[in-house]
């Protein structure tokens, strides 16, 4: 009976200390979560109040529990590594389905879609119209790598001030020639509808009526038609036109390209003191743009930069939450499967409700880096071991006295 004890102890040490080597070998696997093995004692009586003399049978192993306590967070300045500070999983997916996991070093293959290094693709909640995203559809995550389109310049805003003391030039307005038909000039740059940069320039001549100025536009030297109008009061705020917008005709600019029909916002112009001032001109529009960036919010949204100061959002990263992560089906290159006993995913965004936040640039360590822990339980699962094995060697030794007496 001791012999069989003892082997049940012996085969408990040995698959603790299976689970604290496992535990070891992997103090630098990203997102992994350490194993603890937890044993139920075997006892065996049959019959009324035999129970009150009888020992017990051994020991046996009941689970090998996975401890999901976070691991500490490593900076890795990666735009493609992700750490989730708190609950939640990442959702990936393959050609089996969908996994989950805390491992959140991804990279980009050929075709842009996000995957780790098992070639699962990264999961997001896609953008919708609104500007929000849908929390009912999973969808691979694809970094658009195509030029981001232009978009034609059609309203320039100009913050300036219009000296108030100025005269009237003394020749006929003709500015590529004659720099004394004009009072200021102020360049700008503007783009067409495939993205190729203008020079445009306002040429502002003070009229022979008093508070009056005239504005013409300038794109490439060529004139877009007629001055348009602009009337001060004697307090030098614009009063005309009133809703402060000097709209010009069309003018052809590039082959291919729509021709440009440009608006000077002239609202917050004004003519004070006797000094020219431009405190911003900011015309709309951009050129093409190709991916500079990736940027990911604590709130897992995706987006992408490109070089033309333009963002577009991809989407926002799929986590999933469990009723029981105990239940989890543990899969190899730390990803867990949905099971029965684990419960449905529950499915969020990061920083909603009770799912953790989203650190970019960072991985999550596995949780059994700290080796001292796992060290001592080497220890004791080895003195346990020696332990049992010398509970046999006695038992054998007991063993071969009988015989040796028999004899």
């Amino acid at each position: 009976m001791a012999f069989n004890i003892a082997l049940s102890g012996l085969n408990a040490a040995s698959k603790d200390l299976e689970v604290t080597a496992n535990n070891i070998a992997n103090t630098a696997t990203t997102g992994f979560k350490g194993s603890r093995t937890q044993f139920a004692e075997l006892f065996n009586a049959a019959g009324p109040n035999l129970s009150s003399s009888q020992t017990g049978s051994g020991v046996r192993l009941t689970n090998v529990a996975q401890q999901f306590t976070a691991g500490s967070v490593e900076t890795t300045n990666n735009s493609l590594d992700f750490a989730i500070s708190g609950d939640g999983f990442f959702t990936v997916r393959d050609g089996k389905g969908f996994s989950y996991t805390r491992a959140g070093a991804f990279q980009k293959d050929q075709n842009g879609y996000v995957m780790n290094a098992n070639g699962q693709r990264l999961q997001v909640f896609p953008p919708v119209a609104n500007g929000g995203f849908d929390n009912s559809t999973l969808t691979d995550l694809q970094l658009l790598t195509a030029q981001n389109a232009a978009k034609a310049t059609g309203t320039v805003q100009m913050s300036l001030n219009l000296p108030s003391d100025a005269t009237p030039p003394a020749t006929a307005f003709d500015p590529l020639n004659d720099p004394s038909s004009y009072n200021q000039a102020t360049p700008f740059t503007a783009y067409d509808s495939l993205g190729a940069t203008h020079n445009g320039v306002v040429y502002f001549v003070k009229g022979a009526a008093a508070n009056v100025w005239n504005a013409s536009l300038y794109i490439d030297g060529t004139s877009t038609g007629a001055s348009q109008q602009l009337t001060f009061n004697s307090s030098g705020a614009l009063v005309a036109p009133a809703n402060g917008k000097l709209s010009f005709p069309a003018v052809s600019v590039s082959p291919g390209a729509d021709p440009m029909q440009l608006s000077l916002d002239m609202s917050k112009a004004t003519q004070f003191g006797n000094a020219y001032a431009a405190s911003a001109i900011n015309p709309d529009g951009y050129p093409t743009g190709i991916l500079s960036s990736i940027d990911v919010s604590r709130e897992g949204v995706v987006q992408a930069k490109y070089s033309n100061g333009q963002t577009t959002a991809l989407g926002q990263l799929a986590l999933a939450q469990f009723s029981n992560e105990q239940g989890l089906r543990q899969l190899d290159n730390t990803n867990w499967a949905a099971s029965y006993d684990s419960g449905t995913p529950v499915m969020g965004a990061a920083g909603n409700g009770t799912f953790g936040s989203v650190q970019a640039g960072a991985l999550e360590a596995s949780n059994t880096a700290d080796l001292t822990a796992q060290l001592v339980n080497m220890i004791k699962a080895q003195r346990n071991y020696q332990a049992n094995a010398q509970v046999i060697s006695t038992d054998n030794q007991l063993t071969q006295t009988i015989i040796n007496i028999r004899n």
